[in-house]
């Protein structure tokens, strides 16, 4: 069984709908992080103040056929019309691997089996 890390950078509303949206595809374990975003084309406010806005990283340990999915869903929620990003998702692959609940495993086994 191959493995891959999925992080997403959002905006922090889209935190819930995106933790709730992978959790029901069969990610086990979410990693949330608080983080702070710098473009080089900020946001103005009202008194001509920039303004980024908080961001969340999400990361978690899936298998790679199943981070594939997620991706695409979390996608569609920080992308929705296909134009206009409000984040970005990537997945990276693991080589090694430790410390992962084996009950996680069995879940991305009975993943694979439900997929074949």
């Amino acid at each position: 069984m191959k493995f891959s890390v999925l992080v997403a950078i959002i905006p922090e509303e889209l935190e819930q709908p995106c933790t709730d949206a992978a959790k029901e595809l069969g990610a086990g374990g979410i990693t949330v992080l608080s983080g702070r975003g710098i473009s080089n084309t900020p946001k103005k406010t009202l008194f001509g103040l920039s303004f980024e806005g908080g961001q969340t990283v999400l990361m978690m340990v899936l298998e790679k056929g199943l981070s594939l999915e997620v991706l695409k869903c979390i996608q569609n929620q920080v992308m929705p019309d296909g134009h206009n990003s409000r984040g970005v998702v990537f997945t990276l692959p693991l080589e090694h691997l430790g410390g992962i609940d084996p009950t996680q495993i069995d879940q991305f086994e009975e993943y694979l089996r439900d997929k074949n």
